[in-house]
């Protein structure tokens, strides 16, 4: 399954048959999942976007029944469980009084991965809450059990408030990405270059993020490509107190931006929000330490068309080899999924900018090789590393003292 959007992602989960599509559908206020009596109608998690009150633009994820059986039924487990990974929230759905063993499994993945949740008692219509199951369970667990129904939501806008709650603010509250390396006024050249992969009559979205983080900072954003940034900025008055570029044309951005003007690329300062910067500081430097046969495993973000140009596939690992002299083997995942190989067999692991990401989701990826101390790191950053700006194009961040 697949982060797309850096948005608040709630997953919804219980037994077969509780319901868990039927509340999608309520909350969603459309026939979004598939509704029927017959247990086990969804099979392989299903995402779709909504609207919260108070925090934004979210999604929404529907499960299998975590009690599904068979040899089928545990690979439909295994992949509801496998979304714990990039889920900010929960809602555990029950009926009928029952809570047992799955039950009791998942909470305890919850509790593991500090995923906050709700606990909502479906179908009450039919049978009532129990005031003896939920004062046992709220002792045990420390949450509410909400009673609920999908056929005539009348707490429908509780279930709203408490879920907005539970949301980490976190999440959607986010941090500006130039915060304390800009300030109002100042003027920031971007230089972005449109090739193949560039979308259509538009600008790729991190372009489009740090230009709104610009506005947002009351200064002032001008962007130009490549062939024409070298002629402007030498008639530019003021001179940007910032230039920003796509790490792909470091080689050609450093010649004529000059050194006491602060530059950096897209994709890092994506990676001082959300990524793990102070393991990409650490694990970058590695790359010039890479041997012959040495396997590197670079993780994409989303799905894309992919051209002869392409960054993760094509030029990084043919700048990566050019760069050491050695003969490298890749491997390349898009989405979350996992790796094709255990992870000890890898000797780096690069990360893209993570745009269409949320922090957990990067985290979840690039968490388990850190703590293994396998060095990691991302395109920008390993970019500027193999074209000699490392230093410089981490600057600004570091005055900052950034860190995980």
């Amino acid at each position: 399954m697949k982060g797309k959007e850096s948005k608040p992602h709630i997953g919804i989960f219980g037994r077969r048959n509780n319901g868990k599509s039927s509340i999608i559908n309520v909350l969603t206020g459309q026939e979004t999942a598939i509704v029927s009596e017959q247990a086990g109608t969804t099979t392989d998690p299903v995402k779709k976007s909504l609207e919260i009150p108070g925090v934004g633009a979210s999604v929404l994820i529907d499960t299998a029944g975590i009690d599904d059986t068979g040899a089928l039924g545990k690979k439909r487990v295994e992949k509801s469980l496998k979304s714990l990974e990039v889920i900010d929230a929960a809602l555990l759905v029950i009926t009928e009084n029952t809570f047992g063993k799955p039950e009791e499994d998942l909470l305890l993945s919850f509790e593991k991965q500090q995923i906050p949740f709700l606990i909502i008692h479906n179908k009450s219509d039919l049978t009532p809450l129990s005031d003896h199951f939920s004062e046992t369970i709220k002792n045990k667990y420390g949450v509410n059990v909400i009673p609920f129904s999908a056929v005539a939501p009348e707490n429908l806008d509780f279930l709203w408030t408490q879920l907005k709650n539970i949301i980490p603010a976190t999440v959607y509250q986010r941090k500006s990405l130039l915060a304390g390396i800009i300030k109002s006024g100042d003027v920031i050249l971007l230089i972005a270059p449109q090739d193949s992969e560039a979308p259509e009559g538009r600008l790729i979205l991190p372009q489009v993020q740090v230009i709104r983080d610009i506005l947002d900072n009351e200064a002032i954003a001008i962007v130009t490509k490549v062939d024409e940034a070298e002629t402007f900025l030498k008639k530019m008055t003021p001179k940007p107190a910032l230039v920003i570029t796509d790490s792909q044309v470091f080689h050609r951005v450093k010649q004529f931006v000059p050194a006491e003007m602060p530059l950096t690329g897209f994709s890092i300062v994506l990676a001082s929000q959300h990524g793990t910067f102070y393991d990409y500081l650490q694990g970058t430097p590695k790359i010039a330490e890479l041997q012959d046969n040495d396997r590197v495993l670079i993780l994409e973000s989303c799905t894309h068309h992919v051209t002869c140009d392409d960054i993760g596939r094509h030029k990084i690992p043919a700048w990566m080899q050019q760069f050491t002299g050695k003969k490298l083997n890749f491997d390349v995942v898009a989405g979350v999924e996992p790796p094709p190989r255990p992870i000890t067999d890898y000797a780096l692991i690069l990360q893209c900018g993570g745009c269409v990401l949320t922090k957990k989701q990067i985290l979840a990826r690039v968490s388990p090789a850190a703590g293994l101390h396998i060095p990691v790191s991302n395109y920008g950053m390993a970019i500027a590393f193999m074209q000699g700006i490392f230093d410089r194009a981490v600057k600004p961040f570091n005055q900052l003292k950034i860190t995980n």
